[in-house]
Formats: C-alpha cells, sequence, structure tokens
C-alpha cells in the first residue's frame, strides 16, 4: 500500500518549487554555515533532502554533501538542478529508516520535514533520528526542524473553551490530543495538472520528548528554537504561535 507521504511526493517535484514554504533556502544555509564555522572540510548529510535546494546551496559554497530521499521523482528533479548549477552532489534514493551510513559526517540536516515526522508509528520516527546520530562523526551535530506540539495544544485547547462558550466552531480540529497526530486532507495538483486528495498523518512533538529522544541516543548538549522561514536563529525562543521548531543537537 502506498503511504500518503510517497504519494504526495510521486510526480510533484516541479510544483513542489512553487511552494511558499520552500523560499528561505539562502537564509537557511547561512544559518547552517555559521553552525559549522564555515569549514569547507565538513562532511554533510541532508535527509530527505527533496529537490535538493539546501544540498546543492550548500555545495555551491564548497560542502561535500549527501542527500538522501524515498522520492525518486525529487531526486531526479534534484539531479537535473546540481547539473544546471554546475555542483556535485551525492544523490542517493534510500529510505531515512534504512540508512548505512556510520560515523561519516560532521553534520547532519533533517529539514523542513524531511521524513521525521512523517512517518506511521513513532519507532519509524525514532528510527529516523537514530540513523542520523549513527551517521555522524563522534562530534558532529544535528540540525532538525519538526512540527511543534505546543501548537496545535495550546490552539486546541482554546478553541474548545472557545467551543463551549459560543456553541460553535470555527473550524474542524484533526489533532488527536491523545496521540499528538494531525490527521487532515489536502488537495493539490501534480506536475501533470491532475488533482490528488491526499489524507495526510503528521506527528506533532513537544520539546520534552525530542529532549528525551535525543538524550537516549547519545546527544549532550540539546538547544530549541522557535523555526522563521529563511531565518533560523537562536535568539528566538519557542512560543505556542510557533507551527515549527528548530533544534540543534551536539555530543
Amino acid at each position: 500500500m502506498v503511504k500518503w507521504y510517497e504519494e504526495l511526493f510521486n510526480n510533484y517535484s516541479k510544483t513542489y518549487e512553487t511552494e511558499e514554504f520552500i523560499k528561505g533556502t539562502i537564509g537557511e544555509i547561512d544559518f547552517i554555515e555559521k553552525e559549522i564555522n564555515y569549514d569547507k572540510s565538513k562532511k554533510i548529510l541532508d535527509i530527505g533532502c527533496g529537490t535538493g535546494r539546501h544540498s546543492i546551496e550548500l555545495a555551491k559554497r564548497g560542502y561535500t554533501v549527501t542527500g538522501i530521499d524515498l522520492s525518486e521523482c525529487m531526486l531526479e528533479r534534484a539531479i537535473e538542478k546540481a547539473r544546471e548549477s554546475n555542483v556535485k552532489v551525492d544523490f542517493i534514493n534510500a529510505d531515512a529508516r534504512d540508512l548505512k551510513f556510520e560515523k561519516e559526517f560532521d553534520l547532519a540536516l533533517i529539514i523542513c520535514e524531511g521524513g521525521f515526522p512523517l512517518m506511521e508509528t513513532d519507532e519509524m520516527n525514532f528510527k529516523i533520528l537514530q540513523n542520523a546520530a549513527k551517521s555522524l562523526k563522534n562530534k558532529g551535530k544535528l540540525i532538525l526542524t519538526t512540527l511543534n506540539g505546543l501548537f496545535p495544544l495550546f490552539h486546541s485547547v482554546k478553541d474548545y473553551i472557545n467551543s463551549n462558550s459560543t456553541e460553535e466552531r470555527s473550524s474542524e480540529n484533526t489533532f488527536d490530543l491523545m496521540t499528538f497526530r494531525d490527521k487532515s486532507t489536502i488537495k493539490i495538483t501534480d506536475d501533470n495538472g491532475n488533482t490528488k486528495i491526499i489524507k495526510c498523518d503528521e506527528r506533532y512533538y513537544v520539546p520534552s520528548e525530542i529532549t528525551w529522544l535525543l538524550k537516549s541516543l547519545g546527544f549532550k548538549k540539546i538547544g530549541i528554537y522557535g523555526c522563521k522561514l529563511g531565518a533560523f536563529s537562536k535568539k528566538d525562543k519557542l512560543s505556542t504561535e510557533d507551527l515549527e521548531m528548530l533544534v540543534i543537537a551536539e555530543y
């Protein structure tokens, strides 16, 4: 059975590149470069690289990058873009739940829901973090952006309180407080102009969960911040208004 995230990214690469949420690439890479002290010797793994926007920009700046993604369609576009940009990136069609890298990279990226937290079980999501950790050298670093559970938690409770006072809901709430999963239906148009209905199932995480998961993988220093498109910053304190959180984990 084809999973929703496989269906979403099938025949979607050109449409994906028109999405608003991918337009912060330059600012995000500026931040990532600063986090590794502009050290061109650092080897970087981009997990869930999509059409290669972060991988290619890093390669343009002189870094050695490996990008992996589950979607052949997205990778084909990434390879094409790297060729157009005249840069070398090692793009690999692979499942983030089944990576073979061990202590090969200085930095692992999981940006813009690059696999994590789209999986159908918590164990699968954890496996992605586990493989990212395993891929890192002893003093490696992980930079992750993921869905912030404080956002739907706060707004679900607020909407529930408001619904009791007004006897009506402004919109249907699909967030499950027991599982921290949001099950929703979206309509997209693929690269051929076909309309597809996708039933999404995404897992939100609260900061304490992320901290515990990463500590269990041996990370010693974990910072969690608000996540702004194209403007990652350690100065942004995470709040209930941040849909995503920025996580930086170090050994």
